[in-house]
């Protein structure tokens, strides 16, 4: 029987799976060589800077070239009594003490290093404990650690936050994809952004909305609609992104139209699926943009897209209104949703798919390896499309985590893959791929 609406009173929370497999931890060679000639002998933290800075990527000891040792450095003080490392998804909730570093005994020198493969890349914090929190056998101590965060003062490759605050490092292995196409390039024309006030008759509220317009304009213009427009214009600034991917031909000139998230809070509220607001997109939103841009009617050339519970609703959007959004761009959307004991009570929206008759949009999915909790779900939304015949569906998965730095580069592969003119034969190949 086909599933017509989503369950009331649904958990807001993803559900609490065990890591499968513990973190792979490594010794740094680098760090043990500084301890044999010893350190108070020499310039380790001279050696650091001019090593680039960390974290420091060594070469594998196990001798296998597709690996690499990762080490994550903290200069201490006498007051600090512990550093943990937090690589986005690169932790086991249950034993977060096998993230901590190690002291070298008598220095200043703390440490910790991650075996990891050489296409891994992932932001990052370091949480320090200064002697000022509970005792570390409190049972609040390791909530309030988790609260300590600090960019990486050695690291000078930095990602703007979710929601403000301090910008958050990461590291980038030598094979891991790069943000290259989001660094503005001299000699490639700009389009131009404004920010709006925009209402919403039918939720109720009003949000700053982000319009992208590309160099010299256009009429029936291809469509972006993007979730948590607050992260992509402000923070990453896509805007230099699609006139770069315009500028080489990787897209067509299209309009973005970037409605920000209110809130923590509004945000489960509304991207859990909510009718709602998909109306909200399709009703209020893009005719509000379309007296402002002439934009497509066209859904097979309008990408509907957004990450974790944005990419449930991207998806969510495409099936409820299919006639408006044909073309869906889902990075690791949040398809476990709603959390319950068994798949009956979980997965609402690939179940409907599997209940429904098959709708006219293509899909483009993307999921870290890293994402052990959100993973399972999307590999089986994948089984699904291609059992309902969405022969074009994309399914990629990447060597990262639940994180911008990683959607940041997947979201132009989508965006080419989607509105780019692509040969059959290669979209097949992508969709083969993971």
């Amino acid at each position: 029987m086909p599933v017509t609406a989503p369950p009331d009173g649904a958990t807001r929370r993803p559900p609490r799976t065990p890591r499968p497999e513990p973190v792979e931890l490594a010794d740094s060679a680098w760090v043990a060589r500084a301890v044999e000639r010893g350190v108070e002998r020499g310039d380790f933290w001279g050696a650091v800077r001019a090593a680039g800075g960390a974290p420091l990527v060594e070469p594998d000891p196990q001798g296998d070239g597709a690996y690499r040792v990762v080490t994550f450095l903290w200069r201490g003080t006498e007051a600090t009594r512990a550093v943990l490392v937090m690589p986005n998804k690169i932790v086991d909730p249950r034993d977060m003490a096998s993230n901590l570093m190690e002291r070298v005994p008598g220095t200043d020198i703390w440490h910790w290093s991650v075996r990891m493969r050489e296409d891994w890349r992932a932001t990052y914090s370091l949480c320090v404990d200064e002697g000022d929190g509970p005792r570390v056998k409190d049972g609040a101590y390791w909530p309030w650690l988790r609260q300590q965060q600090r960019t990486d003062p050695l690291n000078s490759r930095t990602l703007n936050r979710r929601w403000g605050g301090d910008p958050v490092s990461y590291v980038e292995l030598p094979q891991a994809p790069t943000g290259d196409d989001w660094r503005r390039r001299d000699g490639v024309a700009r389009g131009t952004v404004s920010t709006h006030a925009v209402r919403s008759e039918l939720l109720g509220n009003e949000r700053q909305v982000h319009l992208y317009e590309p160099p010299g304009g256009g009429r029936d213009l291809p469509v972006l609609v993007l979730m948590d427009g607050e992260m992509w214009q402000p923070g990453l600034g896509i805007a230099a992104l699609l006139d770069n991917l315009i500028a080489d031909g990787g897209i067509p000139p299209l309009a973005a139209v970037l409605p920000e998230s209110l809130s923590a809070d509004q945000r489960w509220a509304e991207l859990a699926c909510n009718e709602r607001f998909v109306r909200f997109l399709e009703t209020e939103l893009l005719p509000w943009a379309g007296e402002r841009l002439s934009l497509t009617g066209d859904p097979a050339r309008t990408v509907v897209a957004g990450q974790s519970l944005g990419g449930l609703t991207a998806a969510y959007a495409a099936v409820i209104a299919p006639g408006r959004f044909g073309r869906v761009l889902a990075q690791s959307g949040s398809f476990w949703w709603p959390d319950g004991p068994d798949l009956e009570r979980s997965e609402w929206l690939t179940g409907r798919i599997a209940a429904s008759e098959k709708l006219p949009v293509r899909f483009w999915l993307s999921a870290g390896e890293q994402e052990w909790v959100a993973l399972p779900a999307m590999r089986r939304l994948r089984a699904t499309l291609r059992e309902k015949g969405y022969d074009d569906t994309v399914y990629r998965e990447f060597n990262g985590g639940h994180d911008y730095l990683c959607w940041r580069t997947e979201l132009a592969d989508g965006l080419v893959g989607l509105l780019g003119d692509q040969s059959e034969g290669e979209s097949e190949g992508a969709t083969a791929a993971a």
